[in-house]
């Protein structure tokens, strides 16, 4: 039996804490807050992304940095796994639109509470408003662990302390300063799932306006990234939404400068066909304005800034519209472009890209390659995926891979 300590009572801290015990280790819990699953609380907006409901290999094409590192977890504890684990701790759960699973409660409560008597039924212990301070090694197989209260030792350290998003939650980044101190690398960290700021001022004529069935593509220089598509909504620092925070984290390692971000604001009409709607509602308002028209195929709040894009004069009657000006007018509603200032601020990412190096951990027990004994989890390390469940089950899966490989006889 090995007593293990966990740093951190959040998705992946909680987890590992039950996978080590049902292995019949000794092992307590240290959570600087004064209870568990702060972050687990506020996820999916109170309501906890639980998972996503797909096969592994479908699950991995939505991790966005380090697929090839997850993939031992993912399949060693998948999504069924995850949703299994659940429903046999008492929680009944629910698919919804896009292949997300939720409580049926509605409430990330029954997700933290779950994973509570997991652990309580398996002996964890929990040390709660305990900042760790120091991880010392002291040789091969023991650490001291340096707190705000007391000092401990411990045969195994499992960090799974978060990222910097969401600070409020106690995320301040103690578990880099942790794996440094170790010797491990850090890459850089960066906000994942966030908003982002535009350039220029045409948004704030825009704000509150909420686009849905677009596409957006993605650019980093010619070469395009990827298409998105679903919602976006315009704001008074430039855009958020499901679209965008799946693009923030394709961009956030990249030159803003080089980035540019393209909506396709009819995606369901080729170019031709749009350009038969024009003709038809030229013809059909050709005593009208332009921008009058414009409202029967676009929202009113961006027809302005469309019309303006396309060196069109919205007053201009539809029947003295020039072949040109409707092709540059097909242009704009095709590829309406939006150059990135930046990214928004950490408190308002999601998670955080970005962290402990994944070449220097073991990927199918989460253990450090330069310290036995050492193991990282869940957002600390350099993994992160989109929205709808990915990253709560990536949190899931590498704090099961952690505690799980430390069995009773180590």
């Amino acid at each position: 039996m090995s007593k293990v300590a966990v740093i951190g009572a959040g998705a992946s801290g909680l987890m590992a804490a039950y996978a080590a015990a049902a292995n019949g280790n000794d092992v307590t819990v240290f959570e600087k807050n004064e209870k568990s699953g702060k972050k687990i609380y506020i996820t999916g907006k109170g309501r906890c992304n639980v998972t996503h409901s797909c096969e592994p290999s479908e699950f991995l094409l939505n991790v966005v940095n380090n697929s090839k590192f997850l993939s031992s977890a993912i399949y060693g504890f998948s999504p069924e796994d995850c949703i299994n684990f659940f429903e046999n701790g008492g929680v009944k759960l629910k698919e919804e639109r896009g292949a997300r699973i939720f409580p049926v409660s509605d409430k990330a409560s029954d997700i933290t509470k779950c994973l509570e008597n997991y652990c309580k039924s398996s002996g964890v212990k929990f040390n709660f408003n305990e900042k760790i301070l120091k991880i010392a090694v002291l040789h091969s197989t023991m650490f001291d662990i340096i707190t705000s209260k007391s000092q401990y030792s411990f045969d195994k350290v499992i960090v799974c302390t978060g990222g910097l998003s969401y600070p409020s939650t106690g995320s301040d980044g103690d578990g880099y300063d942790f794996a440094r101190s170790a010797g491990h690398k850090i890459v850089p960290l960066k906000q994942a799932l966030c908003g982002l700021n535009l350039k220029g001022a045409f948004y704030k004529q825009l704000q509150g306006l909420t686009l849905k069935n677009i596409n957006l593509s993605v650019y980093c220089g010619s070469k395009k990234i990827k298409e998105l598509f679903g919602e976006l909504l315009f704001t008074h620092f430039g855009i958020s939404g499901p679209v965008v925070l799946s693009a923030s984290s394709l961009i956030n390692r990249l030159d803003m400068n080089k980035v540019r971000l393209s909506l396709d604001l009819k995606p369901a009409l080729t170019v031709e066909m749009l350009d038969k709607r024009l003709l038809r509602d030229f013809e059909a308002y050709k005593n009208k304005s332009v921008a009058n028209c414009l409202k029967e195929l676009l929202p009113a709040a961006i027809i302005e800034e469309t019309l303006k894009r396309s060196g069109i004069d919205g007053n201009l009657r539809t029947n003295s519209v020039t072949r040109e000006q409707r092709a540059r007018l097909l242009t704009t509603v095709k590829n309406f472009d939006m150059l990135v200032s930046s990214l928004r601020d950490f408190s308002e990412a999601i998670v955080t890209s970005g962290g402990v190096d994944v070449n220097e951990i073991n990927p199918k027990t989460m253990e450090s390659k330069l310290i036995r004994g050492l193991y990282f989890c869940g957002e600390v390390l350099d993994v992160d995926g989109f929205t709808g469940g990915f990253n709560l089950q990536i949190a899931f899966s590498t704090g099961y891979a952690a505690g799980n490989s430390i069995k009773d006889w180590d």
